[in-house]
């Protein structure tokens, strides 16, 4: 009985360890979720009552801030009473798709809203930001922006793509080179034939 008993003892050891262990995870990450939630009301309450922004261009404002913070290129974000008004923020009915890529989910409204990216360190100058949320009422369901970071991405391709160029302009030059030596070849062969030629008719003049 009491070798039966040491397995069923040692599991529900584990099993407490276990728990233990994902309450504690739970309580580590409970606080930074908090927080993060409480600087994203804080954000809406201010633009709400400082700007008399709309609610869900608050809402998608705070979003968009949060978003870009974790960006490697931006610092934060910082949304002037401007960015509130009808020229660079809207909320228009959709009852679509949110874009025909991965974000397809259906929503009934898309609220746009403009910001200014202030960089990492302030190393180089602000970037204009637009920040686009799909909403099924007060949710948010979907959410893009004119991130900068793929358009590095692609300067990149552009530059192997003109490496790519430049070897072929190589080939060309290799080719160059024995086209010159082609020539060079048919020359000596013409300036040869042209000596036997003359050698030839002096033979005949002297018989």
């Amino acid at each position: 009985m009491d070798r039966t008993n040491v397995p069923r003892r040692l599991l529900r050891m584990v099993g407490r360890l276990a728990a233990c262990a994902a309450s504690l995870s739970l309580l580590c990450t409970a606080p930074a979720f908090a927080d993060q939630l409480e600087q994203h009301n804080d954000l809406v309450n201010r633009f709400i009552n400082g700007m008399h922004a709309d609610p869900l261009v608050a809402d998608c404002a705070a979003h968009g801030n949060f978003v870009a913070s974790t960006s490697t290129a931006f610092d934060h974000v910082e949304f002037p009473p401007s960015s509130f008004d009808s020229a660079h923020s809207s909320v228009t009915p959709w009852n679509d798709s949110f874009d025909e890529g991965k974000q397809r989910v259906k929503v009934d409204s898309i609220v746009t809203v403009e910001g200014v990216g202030v960089r990492q360190n302030n190393s180089g100058e602000p970037a204009d930001l637009k920040f686009r949320c799909g909403y099924v009422g007060s949710q948010m369901l979907a959410f893009s922006w004119n991130d900068p970071v793929p358009p590095n991405r692609a300067h990149s391709e552009s530059r192997s793509a003109s490496s790519k160029h430049k070897g072929s302009k190589g080939k060309h030059a290799v080719s160059g080179k024995s086209a010159k030596k082609s020539t060079t070849k048919s020359s000596k062969a013409s300036s040869g034939k042209s000596s036997s030629k003359s050698g030839s008719s002096a033979a005949k003049k002297s018989h």
